[in-house]
């Protein structure tokens, strides 16, 4: 099964938010996972209520931090506004890698978060579609 790694600095926001959007869009089709460089102690509490507006719960997750045979098992790495960051605790090259520049939620309001959501949606959707997954 193809396997995605959504990366952020913190793993509280973007990169959960990624995570769930794909797991529920590819529908048992591929799998992805979410990890951080720094990761928080928990996900922000503003994009879990921002997830659960449009029906998923986030909730129970944990922020993880990223592990090399985490980046060995994904087809595909995806950075979230943080690839420099990302790549310098753990070198990427022989996967396929791209940033995707997305502002942080971390002390957004919750409106702001949406925008932040909405748009990890559309980027989802385009990679399901990319991917043939759909």
């Amino acid at each position: 099964m193809k396997t995605i790694l959504f990366v952020c600095v913190h793993n509280s926001g973007r990169s959960q938010m990624a995570e769930a959007f794909f797991n529920q869009m590819a529908k048992g089709k591929a799998q992805a996972y979410s990890a951080g460089t720094q990761p928080a102690d928990k996900v922000n509490p503003v994009v879990v209520a921002a997830m659960k507006e449009v029906g998923i719960d986030i909730s129970g997750n944990k922020p993880k931090t990223l592990m090399m045979d985490m980046v060995e098992k994904a087809a595909r790495m995806i950075t979230m506004g943080c690839g420099g960051e990302a790549e310098a605790v753990c070198p990427a090259i022989f996967i396929e890698t791209e940033d995707w520049a997305l502002e942080d939620p971390k002390g957004k309001s919750r409106d702001q978060v949406r925008k932040i959501r909405d748009e990890i949606k559309d980027r989802v959707t385009n990679l399901i579609k990319e991917l043939r997954l759909n």
